[in-house]
């Protein structure tokens, strides 16, 4: 895989610059977990079984997406194609990235010059006579909004690990006759949830929290599409 190149976007280096819309499937292909964040969990469910994963080093836990049904397997990269009808932003942001100062507070755009979408030839362009375009704007737009989406959903994913409505889960799925399980991920606990008093829940309603569960426990059942996929793939 090529090596990315990731570089400060400046209005001089890259005056003719372009990029392409689309998705970095080199790096994808081999991605089974992929982060999203709350505000998009409504529409993740309609395409990808949706977990939490615990980092044992912090015990925080992150919301993905899942791709696959083991770590390098991702069952929605064809023939070097994205098959799905939707990507989550985590995914869609790139070639772009967004990185801290060292100050801490604000941040710098950088973007992949290796990436097969970045050229001169073919795309949108990022600069127009030294000023940023439209282009650029909305991308920068979307990235800034993906640092906040993501805090929040640290705050969201917090809350039910607070509540203990995350609950580690084996998921058993059937792929041609044969049972395989899928270990170390966390579901929320719906048997926990229905367990909650008024005020608790009423708490979840006022914090928006009810349409991300909701999304999130309707996404379990898409594990069923992943082991069709990797049936039919093998």
């Amino acid at each position: 895989m090529a090596e990315q190149q990731v570089q400060p976007l400046h209005n001089e280096k890259h005056a003719n610059t372009k990029v392409q819309n689309g998705i970095n499937v080199e790096f994808l292909k081999s991605q089974h977990l992929i982060p999203v964040v709350a505000h998009e969990f409504a529409r993740v469910a309609t395409e990808f079984p949706m977990a939490f994963v615990k980092n044992n080093e912090t015990d925080k836990f992150q919301a993905v997406a899942m791709f696959g049904l083991e770590p390098g397997e991702n069952l929605f990269v064809e023939d070097g194609k994205w098959t799905a009808g939707f990507a989550p932003l985590a995914v869609t942001r790139y070639p772009f990235g967004l990185v801290k100062h060292p100050d801490g507070e604000q941040f710098g755009i950088v973007i992949d010059e290796a990436s097969s979408l970045v050229g001169e030839e073919q795309g949108n362009a990022l600069f127009e006579d030294g000023k940023e375009t439209e282009y650029l704007t909305r991308r920068k737009e979307a990235l800034v909004n993906f640092i906040e989406f993501s805090r929040v959903t640290e705050t969201f994913t917090q809350y039910l690990a607070d509540k203990e409505l995350l609950i580690p889960q084996t998921l058993t799925v059937e792929i041609k006759g044969e049972k395989k399980d899928i270990n170390g991920i966390y579901l929320i606990d719906e048997r926990k949830l229905n367990e909650l008093s008024d005020e608790e829940y009423l708490e979840l309603r006022k914090r928006g929290y009810l349409a991300p569960i909701f999304a999130f426990l309707t996404s379990t059942h898409q594990v069923a599409r992943l082991a069709r996929l990797k049936a039919k793939q093998a």
